[in-house]
């Protein structure tokens, strides 16, 4: 009867540290203002981004269409006809199913 004591104390103390450290390590800050931006944004005229991003494009139908799916899901069109994806991540990460660059 020793052992599954000692067990159950030793589980109990595991189960309180990895609380606290959980605790700790969030901060309720963080998450609401992550939160709170999603729902102030405003969402670009995403139609007017990418005209003017493809306006150079060899194929501008293929282009704002796939634009237009980035910029939907990032509210995001870098600046300029091409490159600049620093400036938004969210459409520079975005794959196709053969892992090419989905966004022009």
């Amino acid at each position: 009867m020793a052992i599954s004591n000692t067990l159950l104390a030793t589980l109990l103390v595991s189960l309180l540290l990895l609380l606290g450290f959980v605790e700790s390590s969030s901060d309720p800050m963080v998450i609401t203002n992550m939160v709170e931006q999603s729902f102030t944004d405003d969402k670009i005229d995403c139609d007017e981004a990418c005209k003017e991003r493809c306006k150079l494009s060899s194929r501008p139908n293929l282009c704002k269409r796939a634009c237009g799916t980035c910029c939907d899901r990032c509210n995001c069109v870098p600046p300029g006809t091409s490159g600049n994806y620093d400036v938004c991540p969210c459409y520079r990460d975005m794959t196709t199913h053969g892992g090419k660059h989905k966004c022009p």
